[in-house]
């Protein structure tokens, strides 16, 4: 598995199917072998244009996608795998995960009788995935009530980057929680979700990519939607070298004072970031919805 995965969410912005799947061969080309993805994303268009991509080299692409179940029973939970293989274009998952834990009610429902967990075990069970998994950016509470019940996750994904440490940190409080269990950590966020700490020169992509790259994930999901993205994430990851534990300190560091209120990470503390599809099942409007 490449140490640098690509977003299924940004492979939905190209313009067109054949400048998406033409993006995501020339990934495949460079070594990016993790592939991310959810039932959810830009309408399924992610899903169904991975599939066109991956459909003739699936032996060369570790594939994940999640299911957007929100507090939804197993029932749901296999409907949503069974939408998502027909898009993908596979009979197989590599890693199925539930997407977007960010609501106090979600993890009870999760484990009780019925629930979204049932799926995964039933998954697993019948080989139409191989690992599973959960996912969130909201808040570590919500990672650490999921990995309390003891089951045998094989992926955790969570937002990890320089200024993740400052502000409700999933480094801090789940990481060594996921590592403990020896489940994956798999990354995300590394710029903060956008691009707003690099437009305001606060950090470098260089900088904040080399810093969730250099802690002990399985493997950093990407945003790439162009291939100057692609370019330039690339070359960080090919010529990646661990940052040593003092640089790390001194960019937290750097950061520290103006990521304290959490405003290179509005995933925590906002709605942009919020699928649609969680806000609906929770009726609440969504970031679409909410008047300026």
């Amino acid at each position: 598995m490449s140490i640098l995965g690509l977003g299924g969410w940004h492979v939905g912005v190209p313009k067109t199917d054949r400048e998406a799947v033409r993006l995501m061969h020339a990934a495949i080309d460079r070594g990016i072998t993790f592939f991310d993805n959810a039932w959810d994303y830009n309408d399924g268009l992610s899903e169904r244009r991975m599939g066109q991509a991956t459909a003739d080299r699936r032996d060369k692409v570790f594939l994940m996608t999640k299911a957007c179940v929100h507090g939804r029973d197993a029932r749901v939970a296999m409907r949503q795998l069974e939408a998502s293989l027909r898009r993908l274009k596979t009979d197989y998952l590599d890693l199925w995960q539930i997407h977007e834990v960010s609501f106090e009610n979600e993890p009870p429902r999760y484990f009780a009788r019925g629930g979204a967990i049932e799926a995964l075990r039933k998954a697993k069970e019948q080989g139409k995935v191989r690992y599973v998994g959960f996912t969130g950016h909201k808040d570590p509470w919500l990672h650490l009530e999921m990995l309390s019940h003891g089951f045998p996750f094989d992926a955790v994904q969570m937002p990890l980057n320089c200024f993740d440490g400052q502000f409700r940190s999933f480094e801090r409080r789940v990481l060594p929680e996921v590592i403990r269990q020896g489940i994956a950590p798999i990354g995300m966020k590394s710029l903060g979700g956008d691009a707003r700490s690099v437009t305001s020169r606060t950090v470098k992509p260089a900088d904040a990519i080399s810093y969730s790259l250099s802690l002990p994930i399985a493997t950093l999901v990407s945003g790439i939607d162009s291939m100057k993205v692609l370019d330039q994430n690339v070359k960080i990851a090919a010529g990646f070298e661990p940052l040593a534990p003092r640089a790390l300190e001194a960019l937290r560091r750097k950061v520290a004072e103006r990521a304290a209120d959490g405003r290179f990470e509005l995933y925590k503390i906002g709605i942009t970031f919020d699928g649609p599809e969680s806000r609906r099942q929770h009726g609440l409007p969504t970031a679409d919805e909410v008047p300026n």
